[in-house]
C-alpha cells in the first residue's frame, strides 16, 4: 500500500490522489484533472465531451481495477482516435504523457499491474517535403523547411515523459542541450516559463514545454531536472543526483543516443537525426553536440 494509504476504488479518486501528490499549481491541477477525467470515457465505451461541455462535465464511475482489464489498451486507442478528431497534436501529446505519468505513479504504488498505455501512439506525421526550386525560393529557405518538418515529426513521436520534455524544451527555448541538462529545478520558474530572475543565460520556453515539465517534476522539488533511469553510482557528487530518486544527471551523449534512435524511423536512411534539428539547424548522423 505504500505511504499513500490503500487503494481508491474509482478511477476518478485515483486522479485525485495523484494530483494532490504531484505538487502542480491550481491552474495546472484543473487542466491535468480535466485531461485525466477524459480518459475515464473510452474506458466505458462512451465519446468524450466536447468544447466548454467537456471542461465541466463529471466523468462516468468508473472502477480503477478496470485499468488492469486486456481490453484497457484498446478500448484508449479507440478515444485517442476520437479525440485526435478534435484536438490539435500538441494537446494529444500533453494529455497523452498526463495518463502515463499518472498510471506509473498508480502502478509503482501497487493500485493497478498492467501499463494500459502501451502501445497508445499518435501517428507520426511524415516530415513535410521541401518546397521546388522557383523565383523567390533560395536553397537554405528550402532547407530550413525541412529541418522544420523533421523537427515536428520527431516531436509528435511516442516517447517516455522524460524525453518528450527535454525534445520540447530544446525546440522551444533553442538552447544547447548542455546548457538545458544543467538545469537544476530550482533553477525553474514554472509559471513564468522561464529560468529563475539570476540564472545564468535566462532562458524562456513555450506551451508544450509548460505543460510536460510539471508533469515530469511531479514529486520532486529539488536535484537535476533530467535525470537517468537508474541510480547514480556512489560516487556521482550531489550537485548532480535526485535527493528524492537516487539518480544521476542526464548526459548528453545519453540524450542524443536516445534521440537519434527514436528518429530512426523517419529517416530515409534509417541513422536517424541528431538534435540539432530540434533546434533549426541541418541534422547530421552521429552525435554531435547540440
Amino acid at each position: 500500500m505504500g505511504t499513500h494509504g490503500p487503494a481508491p476504488v474509482e478511477y476518478a479518486a485515483a486522479v485525485d490522489r495523484y494530483l494532490a501528490a504531484a505538487g502542480l499549481s491550481t491552474s495546472s491541477t484543473r487542466v491535468y484533472r480535466i485531461s485525466l477525467y477524459g480518459w475515464a470515457w473510452p474506458l466505458v465505451d462512451r465519446p468524450v465531451p466536447t468544447g466548454r461541455e467537456r471542461r465541466s462535465a463529471l466523468p462516468p464511475v468508473v472502477p480503477l481495477a478496470l485499468l488492469d482489464d486486456p481490453q484497457c489498451a484498446q478500448r484508449f486507442r479507440r478515444g485517442l482516435a476520437d479525440r485526435a478528431a478534435a484536438a490539435e497534436p500538441r494537446t494529444l501529446i500533453r494529455e497523452l504523457a498526463c495518463l502515463r505519468a499518472a498510471t506509473a505513479w498508480w502502478r509503482a504504488r501497487g493500485w493497478i499491474t498492467a501499463d494500459p498505455t502501451a502501445g497508445l501512439a499518435l501517428p507520426a506525421p511524415r516530415p513535410e517535403p521541401a518546397p521546388p526550386p522557383g523565383p523567390g525560393t533560395s536553397m537554405s529557405a528550402r532547407e530550413s523547411a525541412a529541418v522544420a518538418g523533421r523537427a515536428r515529426a520527431a516531436l509528435a513521436l511516442r516517447a517516455p515523459l522524460r524525453e518528450l520534455t527535454l525534445w520540447h524544451l530544446i525546440h522551444e527555448s533553442g538552447a544547447p542541450v548542455e546548457r538545458l541538462l544543467a538545469l537544476d529545478i530550482d533553477d525553474l520558474d514554472l509559471p513564468g516559463r522561464r529560468t529563475r530572475a539570476g540564472t545564468a543565460a535566462p532562458l524562456t520556453w513555450g506551451q508544450g514545454t509548460a505543460g510536460l515539465l510539471p508533469l515530469l517534476l511531479a514529486g520532486r522539488t529539488a536535484g537535476p531536472v533530467f535525470v537517468t533511469d537508474r541510480r547514480a553510482p556512489a560516487t556521482t557528487p550531489a550537485a548532480d543526483r535526485c535527493p528524492v530518486t537516487g539518480r544521476g544527471r542526464l548526459s548528453y551523449r545519453r540524450a542524443a543516443e536516445l534521440f537519434t534512435a527514436a528518429t530512426g524511423p523517419l529517416d530515409p536512411t534509417g541513422r536517424g537525426w541528431t538534435l540539432l534539428v530540434l533546434r533549426g539547424r541541418t541534422p547530421r548522423s552521429g552525435l554531435v553536440p547540440g
